[in-house]
């Protein structure tokens, strides 16, 4: 059964269909459209889409949503970010999949794509998740309008920036599960401190399907205040972490010699023990929300286990490789996506564990406002405690870091990933374990490229 007809997208926009088509999939992206799919020419101030609507054709579109007419298959509408949101909710209406949310200041791409493991491993193709990073405006319309018509779980992964993004957002999902990861400072600019951001993350809670479960992190200090949110809305709370009163957590945690750990869980009245494939506590945490969203979907919790010891890293986030480097090779682990204070010092920790010298690559965290360069100061303690043996730091707001350090350990400090490129190789000696990570803006997913380039 096709995803979508002409007449069930024409019906769904308000819009008029040119004819009879059918879709397989959905994209406004031209670069990513495929044989089968339905581009949506979204309009901006950068670009307009209907300048790619002959391209999309060319790579195998078969129908398009448009406000202008074109010669090929296509649907009008008066605004098509307006039907792409409607498109998304008619999706989520004909759904009668479990639908799960998931939000936080750090980690919540990586709890979604655990979380579609473990419901994949116990139906497989049978569960549907948002791709990438796609949690915005935009990428969740998308990601519920790509939803299978018989998808029986669903994960979808919603972010914000800004205080009331997240309720527009999840008013969209209407998730019966709803996970928030963690709480930490990240565009701090936009919020006058960190429990704004709680609030505003708590906001996930709105859009509970009526006898909805919201899961949060017991060992956050903004506990209570998620709790507090979540009852407004949740018929139950359920809490993970490592303390006694969460009810799901971790009862005994052991390092593996892959480098994960070994998990004994608490899952409310069941014991759940399994080899976690990611290292570090911050994994730790994230497979504990994911078996408390789990059991509250009623899925396979031994299931769960076996995909979480599975699981990979993913790239730009706990992703390894082993790449040349003069004289022989080195571990480079692929932290290149996104930065935040409390995501530096889980991945420090990490490093911390790793054999040989230990070589850290860090970007400037963006959006942190005023508190900036306290917050960039402050990571010398963890780099310190991670015994790292040389610093390439990349960013104008890492140059207090790099005064911090001075004298301590080998300090390279560059203005941009450019720079960064260019002194690499000057930095990098065989047997180095190498920690990439910054904010995506900074670019260090360049560097990770030139060394992804040297796989052995």
């Amino acid at each position: 059964m096709s995803l979508w007809t002409s007449a069930e997208i024409a019906d769904a926009t308000g819009g008029r269909a040119s004819g009879d088509f059918a879709v397989e999939g959905v994209a406004f992206q031209s670069r990513e459209v495929g044989p089968g799919d339905l581009f949506v020419a979204l309009t901006g101030e950068r670009t307009d889409g209907h300048r790619f609507v002959e391209q999309s054709f060319a790579q195998g579109a078969v129908g398009a949503i448009v406000s202008q007419r074109i010669a090929e298959p296509h649907v009008l509408v008066a605004d098509t970010a307006a039907a792409l949101d409607a498109l998304g909710v008619a999706s989520r209406a004909r759904s009668g999949a479990t639908i799960v949310g998931v939000t936080g200041s750090v980690g919540k791409t990586s709890a979604k794509e655990a979380l579609f493991a473990a419901l994949d491993r116990g139906r497989p193709g049978a569960v549907h998740r948002s791709v990438k990073s796609y949690n915005n405006h935009v990428g969740v319309p998308l990601s519920l309008a790509r939803m299978p018509r018989d998808a029986r779980f669903a994960v979808f992964e919603m972010g914000m920036n800004h205080a009331g993004e997240l309720a527009a957002l999840t008013r969209m999902v209407r998730p019966h599960i709803a996970v928030v990861t963690a709480i930490a400072p990240v565009h701090m600019e936009f919020f006058a401190d960190e429990t704004a951001i709680a609030d505003a993350k708590a906001e996930i809670f709105q859009g509970l399907e009526p006898g909805g479960t919201a899961i949060v992190p017991a060992d956050s200090v903004h506990r209570d205040r998620l709790t507090a949110a979540a009852l407004a809305n949740a018929a139950q709370v359920v809490t993970f972490g490592t303390g006694k009163d969460a009810d799901v957590r971790a009862v005994e945690v052991m390092r593996v010699q892959t480098g994960g750990s070994y998990v004994t869980a608490r899952v409310r009245e069941r014991e759940l023990s399994f080899t976690l494939g990611q290292p570090g506590a911050h994994w730790v945490s994230n497979a504990l929300a994911v078996l408390a969203a789990v059991d509250a979907a009623g899925a396979d919790l031994g299931l769960a286990g076996l995909a979480l010891a599975e699981l990979g890293g993913l790239a730009g986030r706990g992703a390894r490789f082993i790449a040349k480097v003069a004289g022989g090779e080195a571990l480079v682990i692929d932290e290149s996506y996104n930065a935040s204070p409390l995501a530096m010092r889980a991945t420090l920790s990490v490093l911390a564990e790793e054999k040989g010298r230990h070589v850290a690559v860090l970007g400037d965290m963006l959006e942190l406002g005023t508190a900036s360069a306290d917050y960039h100061a402050a990571l010398a303690e963890p780099i310190m405690a991670a015994r790292v043996d040389s610093v390439l730091l990349v960013g104008e707001a890492m140059g207090v870091l790099a005064e911090r350090l001075e004298g301590r350990i080998d300090v390279v400090h560059v203005p941009d990933a450019a720079a960064a490129l260019d002194r690499i190789d000057t930095v990098l000696a065989p047997g180095d374990a190498v920690l990439v990570k910054g904010s995506n803006g900074i670019g260090l997913s360049r560097l990770i490229a030139r060394l992804g380039g040297r796989k052995t």
